[in-house]
């Protein structure tokens, strides 16, 4: 008896990576928008709001840790930021806010995205939507002015006629007020970390080499997307349908926020058809809704459906058949 093996519980076969690892490639994929971001700012409106931009990211990423920290101590729960989600929550949280975004207000931001929507539901894993799209709505509907001041007042020449972003302009007009190489490039105004498509193409593919990210989801979901907008606006327009692509946040949030773990389907088809709601209601609030973008509420919304996508995806267990006779 005393050779007896003891055999731990299942699964015994168990990934390298981490919670921690995993986090720390998303900073790392994050990188290359957060860089430019800062960059850009600084080159369209000058050092100020370059700095302003990274003092922003920092504000939001302090105050997710020194949230999260406190939460644990006060619940008397482990200390968990060391695995980094709060590191990751706080810089997507500040590259959806635009340059001129008040530090105060994206501290509150960052507060709730931690304490209300991820550690009041259980912590990393429990909470049912993506906490920084959660603080990104709340401070949408909290400070509406706040959110869409993309464009400085202190800034000469600009005025309401140049002070749309493409998207926006696109909807409103008709045509963007940036060539689509701009949009590509990033030499226009936005959120912070929203305008450069190749720096955000550069991180996703940094998280698809490491396989952090399955390319189901995004793939679908701008596929989707792609067929819609141009079936509700009639168009077989490439470059006004490359400009929707290139413009708001649907490449930032189809590889960064619609592949978080804890807010998407585990299964094969459940990813699919999640993507498919994504790209459709997307592709509804950008056609008809009051505002140009609508990447966040899309997500949100689908990550509530979760559970039930989830249900109608599980795949059948090896051996089940249904029963004859109906028994």
């Amino acid at each position: 008896m005393s050779k007896m093996y003891h055999v731990s519980s299942s699964p015994h076969v168990k990934a390298k990576m981490t919670t921690q690892s995993i986090m720390r490639d998303v900073i790392i994929a994050l990188l290359p928008a957060t860089i430019f971001g800062i960059y850009n700012y600084s080159n369209l409106f000058g050092v100020k709001y370059g700095i302003h931009s990274a003092l922003l990211i920092l504000v939001t990423v302090i105050t997710c840790v020194a949230s999260e920290y406190i939460y644990n101590k006060i619940t008397d729960s482990p200390v968990s930021i060391f695995d980094l989600s709060a590191v990751v929550t706080g810089m997507i949280l500040a590259l959806n806010l635009p340059c001129t975004f008040p530090y105060w207000k994206a501290a509150l931001g960052g507060a709730f995205a931690i304490i209300i929507v991820k550690q009041l539901f259980g912590g990393l894993g429990q909470n049912f939507m993506n906490p920084a799209l959660g603080a990104r709505c709340f401070l949408t509907l909290s400070f509406a002015g706040n959110m869409t001041a993309f464009y400085p007042t202190d800034v000469a020449g600009v005025d309401a006629a140049t002070s749309a972003t493409p998207l926006t302009a696109l909807k409103n007009v008709g045509e963007s007020s940036s060539s689509l190489l701009d949009m590509f490039l990033g030499n226009h105004s936005g959120t912070i970390g929203e305008t450069s498509i190749i720096a955000l193409l550069l991180g996703a593919l940094y998280l698809t080499v490491r396989k952090i990210i399955d390319l189901r989801i995004p793939l679908t979901y701008i596929a989707v997307f792609a067929v819609c907008i141009m079936l509700f606006h009639g168009s077989t327009d490439m470059n006004f349908l490359a400009m929707h692509l290139c413009g708001g946040g649907l490449i930032f949030g189809a590889f960064f926020m619609a592949t978080d773990y804890s807010t998407s389907p585990i299964t094969k088809s459940g990813r699919y058809i999640f993507g498919i709601c994504l790209g459709i209601l997307t592709a509804i609030f950008r056609t008809f809704g009051n505002t140009a973008e609508g990447v966040s509420y899309a997500i949100i919304f689908c990550n509530l459906l979760v559970p039930l996508i989830e249900k109608w995806s599980i795949p059948k267990a090896f051996g089940v058949v249904k029963a004859k006779g109906g028994r």
